[in-house]
């Protein structure tokens, strides 16, 4: 089974009129007077992406009747900034060499460029919001403290296989579903959707946020390296356990895990492998993907609040092109 496109799921011309304006802000906004500042900055913002955020904030525009205003291309601009921004920061932390498909900034240049321009980004995220109103710029702050706290939460739980399913919701609640939900609602909030709109669609990208780490960690699981760029396990082998592995090893086999895990995230890869195994068999993953399933009704539970128009469709769309990615993997 092949997953289907983002663009074959939202039919909407606007919205990929307005994604092409987004790209050219983006590239426009990372300019400078400074040449090598430009580069840096502009090095992930030209390799591309899915851009799931800023087209979150583009469909969500289209709840209000100013989306064409240029708001929700401003909020996808700035969310997107953030977005990369925390990912030259994650390069660093993780020392990562690769990302969507390029040497990573961190790995061309130095951990000092690297920061640098994850700085420079998020800066330049609160002044493209700045425009936007107090409540934008407010939400932008409060997001990237959200990340922060997640990925410091992370950061503590290394290594640690005892830690359960409350620690890792409140890791990817921070670190990933606080900037969905806040795409979501800059773009309902710039169109200028009326307020209960504006909380129905921020409760409904939180629910998908929380299903995109879950899904992508499955993948982490299940699919290959040609499928997701990276080798399988390769969170198990950077000590970061997810939720199917912290079933796993609360099971019959939690012991062999633990041994397999001891002391520090696993560099062999047979224990990897191992650990993939045991969780596969264990049916743990069948087990995350149907608690990924209720969230996805949750958020539809969330999306009937909005009017029932064309969007109601996407939005049932955005939500199973996750677990969709998942069966296509596994297929």
């Amino acid at each position: 089974m092949k997953s289907r496109s983002l663009r074959d799921l939202v039919p909407i011309p606007a919205v990929w009129d307005r994604m092409e304006r987004v790209e050219h802000r983006l590239v426009e906004v990372t300019t400078t007077s400074n040449d090598f500042l430009t580069e840096i900055a502009q090095h992930l913002v030209r390799a591309g992406g899915k851009r799931y955020r800023p087209l979150l904030a583009q469909v969500a525009g289209e709840l209000g009747p100013e989306v064409d205003g240029g708001g929700p291309v401003e909020a996808g601009v700035a969310v997107e900034l953030v977005h990369i921004g925390s990912l030259y920061h994650d390069d660093v932390i993780d020392e990562a060499e690769t990302r969507r498909g390029s040497v990573s900034v961190n790995a061309n240049w130095d951990n000092t460029a690297a920061i640098l321009g994850g700085d420079y980004l998020l800066a330049k995220a609160s002044e493209v919001a700045a425009p936007l109103g107090e409540e934008a710029v407010t939400l932008i702050a409060q997001t990237y403290a959200a990340l922060c706290e997640g990925q410091v939460l992370e950061l503590q739980l290394e290594g640690d296989i005892q830690h359960g399913p409350d620690d890792y919701l409140r890791v990817i609640g921070g670190k990933t579903a606080s900037l969905i939900r806040t795409s979501a609602r800059l773009g309902a909030l710039t169109s200028g959707a009326s307020r209960d709109e504006v909380e129905a669609i921020s409760e409904w990208a939180w629910e998908v946020g929380i299903v995109f780490q879950m899904a992508d960690d499955v993948l982490d699981l299940v699919a290959d390296e040609s499928f997701i760029g990276k080798p399988a396990g390769s969170d198990i082998g950077e000590g970061t356990y997810t939720l199917p592995v912290l079933y796993a090893a609360d099971g019959p086999h939690g012991a062999e895990i633990a041994d397999l895990l001891a002391g520090a995230a696993p560099t062999e890869r047979a224990a990897i492998d191992r650990v993939i195994e045991l969780t596969l068999e264990g049916g743990y993953v069948d087990q995350v993907v149907g608690e990924a399933s209720e969230r996805l009704r949750l958020a539809e539970k969330a999306s009937s609040r909005l009017p029932d128009n064309e969007l109601r469709p996407i939005l049932r769309s955005l939500e199973s092109y996750l677990t969709d990615r998942v069966t296509a993997a596994r297929s």
